[in-house]
């Protein structure tokens, strides 16, 4: 006697194949350990099986090997699975916000069955994903329009509070647990994207310049300020420099003079001191120039009696 593995491995890439196309949470149809009947079922640790006497709903089975009861090809008792993992669903909802930005949000929920409602859940619901997915786009779609862009980035976790409580209250109903439900990202239209960029480029590029010009005007003040500090002190100098002339030319002049100078004497050689030095300073300069001035052997002379 030949035993043939060949029916086990179509009858596994069956349930594979029903799982990929009805989701890992719908309901499916099982079959026992034998081909031709399903008295004897096996049942896997992450799901759990509803046995149906003639389309009548009779046991849950837990993990483990069970007798069904007597079965003729399938006839008698079929079988019905349901995973006990905990599955995740993501959900996209489109919609707008206070300020008229669409926007698209991304939502994970995730959900298992109540081990104390496995009856209601193979049962209930044809499609769990289809209504997780209407209850999410319900709440979406009241709670973002009554936010603006950024309030809606802001709150992001009182819409998943929010998505989570209703899941929860209503797939209760239908035997299912709601673990929790995330935002889990929030994508504006890319015109939007664009928009924003720009405005974050243009308000950094105002505040480049803002800060380029005070650093510019902090420049010319303190060249001012230094320009100012040196034109006191180049004065003060100068001031000192006459006065040291002054009394020098007061106390030679008294030794040899027999009267002392008055203050009209002590002016015009400070005059003369003075125009001498400034013809001096102009020959010193490193720059060529040319300056005309009416000088000549009587130039000191006639200066002083401009100045009488």
């Amino acid at each position: 006697t030949v035993f043939s593995l060949r029916p086990f491995a179509i009858f596994n890439r069956d349930r594979i194949l029903a799982a990929m196309f009805l989701g890992h949470m719908a309901s499916q149809h099982e079959s026992g350990c034998f081909p031709c009947t399903n008295c004897l079922v096996a049942v896997p640790q992450d799901r759990w099986f509803a046995v149906e006497s003639f389309g009548r709903h009779r046991d849950i089975l837990a993990p483990g090997l069970a007798f069904t009861g007597l079965d003729c090809c399938g006839c008698c008792i079929t079988l019905r699975s349901i995973t006990s993992r905990v599955e995740q669903s993501s959900v996209s909802v489109q919609t707008k916000t206070r300020d008229n930005v669409f926007i698209t949000a991304h939502v994970a929920v995730q959900q298992s069955v109540l081990p104390d409602s496995i009856h209601g859940a193979i049962y209930t619901l044809s499609d769990v994903h289809t209504q997780i997915d209407s209850y999410v786009s319900n709440v979406v779609r009241s709670s973002l329009p009554q936010m603006t862009l950024d309030e809606a980035f802001e709150r992001k976790e009182d819409i998943s509070i929010a998505v989570q409580k209703r899941l929860a209250r209503e797939m209760a109903a239908y035997g299912f647990q709601i673990h929790r439900a995330f935002v889990t990202e929030l994508v504006p239209s890319a015109e939007v994207v664009q928009s924003m960029n720009e405005i974050n480029k243009q308000e950094r590029l105002h505040s480049a310049a803002v800060m380029a010009a005070e650093a510019e005007k902090v420049k010319v003040v303190k060249a001012a300020e230094a320009a100012a500090d040196a034109a006191q002190l180049q004065g003060e100098g100068i001031a000192r420099q006459r006065r040291a002339i002054i009394d020098g030319l007061r106390d030679s002049f008294a030794r040899s003079a027999a009267e002392p100078l008055g203050a009209e004497k002590i002016s015009e050689l400070l005059l003369v001191t003075q125009y001498f030095d400034t013809l001096r300073g102009i020959a010193a300069q490193s720059e060529t120039q040319t300056v005309f001035l009416p000088h000549g052997a009587g130039a000191v002379g006639d200066l002083l009696s401009q100045i009488r």
